[in-house]
């Protein structure tokens, strides 16, 4: 019944149109369609077809940061109703996100987050040079099912391996998964430190988590 707006739902997210989002996810909430199936069967179809693109190389970096941007836009005016409602999104897990300790790289780290929180996830960003204390409190606080840790630099790689050594030894492995990513990071560094997961860009990083979760 509301298949046209919710195409135009997708193609919002799809041409990076913030306002335009905002509007659609408005004239839903006006015409009565519940939040959620607005979110799920507009905007999220919409971040999936950019993902899509974009591990096809049909999309690049800039889209796909705009789309992240444009699914907040939406959710800033669905979010409130869905609260209002006592509803939630079907959340896949929680993430605590950071850039490594010595480290102020950040925009690899928040494209990463922005595309979790669109897919479905609870993402906590700590910001950049998060010391290793603070990443392992915060999993034991909000009770994580997974840490996201960035490094663009080769000198700050180790403090990864730093964190993962600390998370096992206040007893949050393997309950914990850690997924690790950053410029010089690569799949053998993943496995050499332990890591659970690893990934090149984005995209990629919501398809490990949802895997490293069971998650379909």
């Amino acid at each position: 019944m509301h298949s046209t707006l919710f195409q135009s739902m997708a193609q919002s997210i799809l041409d990076g149109e913030e306002e335009q989002a905002k509007a659609l996810a408005q004239q839903a909430l006006d015409a009565g369609i519940d939040p959620l199936e607005a979110i799920n069967q507009g905007f999220v179809v919409g971040i999936n077809q950019v993902g899509e693109q974009f591990s096809c190389g049909n999309a690049f970096l800039p889209e796909l940061v705009m789309a992240g941007e444009t699914m907040k836009a939406a959710l800033s005016v669905l979010e409130p109703e869905m609260a209002r409602r006592g509803t939630q999104r079907q959340l896949f897990g929680k993430v605590v996100l950071a850039t490594i300790q010595g480290d102020i790289h950040d925009i690899g780290k928040t494209l990463v987050g922005t595309m979790l929180s669109a897919s479905g996830f609870q993402v906590y960003d700590l910001g950049v040079d998060v010391p290793i204390a603070k990443i392992v409190a915060k999993a034991q606080e909000v009770g994580a099912d997974i840490v996201g840790m960035s490094a663009l630099l080769t000198t700050t790689m180790v403090n990864q391996r730093t964190a993962i050594q600390k998370l096992h030894e206040a007893g949050l492995r393997p309950k914990v998964k850690v997924m690790v990513g950053g410029a010089p990071v690569t799949r053998s560094w993943a496995a050499e430190i332990g890591a659970d997961g690893y990934s090149e860009d984005a995209i990629g990083a919501v398809a490990v988590a949802k895997q490293l979760l069971g998650a379909k």
